[in-house]
């Protein structure tokens, strides 16, 4: 269902996201982000002389390589648009989250690796949708493990949102050992 209708207004900015997981040969996983900022009108900019409508502000490309318990095993950064050249500095800086496991609390790990003044804004906002995406990609694979062993845990998706809450139909249905719900 779209969104309703708004009165009128005026657009000022575009932020597009892509990200995507993979699966490689060797068992590891890249989760890649991908960030493109634009405006639709010339803006001011003392390093570039303005930037005209449409040009990308920000365009940065972030994958990590994952083992499958989410160890970061390396970090690749691409900055091919930014506002100022300084920002590219950053680029190595990112290097620092290598060997980081995600996992419950691991963006405040990545933080006190990473403070703001060594980093990017943008870059770090892309951290917890690679987290999602990589969870979303491995997710078969993880539940697939999960059920090889002798007296499985609970997946760690149950009571995660409304959908996946052990009361409802949907983990009565998919994980019945786990349902709380009215039998």
């Amino acid at each position: 269902m779209p969104l309703p209708e708004s009165p009128d207004r005026k657009h000022h900015h575009t932020r597009e996201l892509r990200l995507a997981g993979y699966e490689r040969p060797d068992g590891l996983w890249e989760i890649e982000a991908h960030l493109l900022d634009t405006k639709p009108y010339w803006f001011p900019n003392h390093e570039k002389n303005g930037v005209d409508p449409g040009q990308p502000i920000h365009r940065f490309s972030l994958r990590f390589t994952l083992d499958i318990d989410f160890v970061i095993q390396r970090v690749d950064v691409s900055m091919d648009d930014t506002p100022f050249r300084i920002c590219r500095q950053v680029e190595i800086n990112m290097q620092r989250l290598q060997g980081l496991q995600i996992r419950s609390g691991w963006l405040k790990e990545a933080r006190d690796r990473l403070p703001r003044t060594d980093s990017c804004t943008h870059l770090m906002d892309l951290l917890n949708p690679i987290a999602t995406t990589a969870y979303q990609s491995m997710h078969t694979t993880l539940e697939d493990r999960r059920k090889k062993q002798d007296n499985p845990s609970p997946p760690p998706i149950i009571n995660q949102c409304l959908s996946l809450a052990s009361h409802t139909g949907v983990v009565r249905v998919k994980w019945p050992e786990h349902y709380t719900g009215e039998q």
